[in-house]
């Protein structure tokens, strides 16, 4: 099966969103609380319905884009804040995104990617990262058993694709997790290093 866009166009269109929260995730929002500079540039790649977007404009955040393979979601949110200057919505494949970026907002999008292109991830998202740049987030910290997303993992793992291009400030079991998802998330706070 392909995770092209399609297949996620499919998901929308049927309404099969089940990671889909209704809501900012906790562990993000409150990372987003200690955040001070509103200029920041920040990414959310495979953004869906973006809540995390609606909560950093609300916080006052003033340069934000978001990406998505899916047309039909991504329609859904230009839609959504089409009035808004603040904002930048694509529809693109991320691995051909270009840019640079201070932070970038992982929920939902590492699980979401056949594992064999975790690899890719982790060196497409140092590239998109400016100097002293973050990759911050939650990773699924479990298996699922799937051949089709979400794919899961631990934390051994997550590391040998990160490990060469992060500094781990943080990967460590999400304390705040959502009821459902607790004991099954880790946050992970990483710092890009130079390439």
């Amino acid at each position: 099966m392909k995770l092209n866009e399609n297949f996620w166009n499919n998901k929308y269109i049927n309404n099969e969103t089940g990671w889909d929260l209704k809501a900012p995730s906790t562990p993000l929002k409150e990372y987003i609380d200690q955040l001070e500079n509103k200029n920041t540039r920040i990414l959310i790649p495979g953004c869906g319905n973006a809540y995390e977007a609606e909560y950093l404009l609300k916080q006052g955040f003033i340069n934000i884009t978001l990406i998505d393979i899916s047309e039909v979601i991504v329609e859904k949110i230009k839609e959504k804040f089409k009035n808004n200057p603040h904002i930048q919505v694509l529809h693109q494949d991320f691995f051909d995104l270009e840019g640079q970026y201070d932070l970038i907002l992982e929920q939902t999008f590492f699980c979401a990617l056949h594992p064999e292109l975790r690899q890719k991830y982790s060196i497409k998202m140092n590239e998109l990262l400016a100097e002293n740049g973050k990759l911050v987030g939650i990773l699924f910290n479990r298996e699922f058993g799937n051949n089709t997303p979400p794919f899961g993992g631990d934390k051994t793992e997550y590391e040998t694709y990160f490990n060469d291009y992060f500094d781990f400030k943080v990967m460590e079991n999400c304390y705040n997790s959502i009821t459902p998802r607790k004991g099954t998330e880790l946050f992970i706070n990483l710092k890009k290093i130079r390439k």
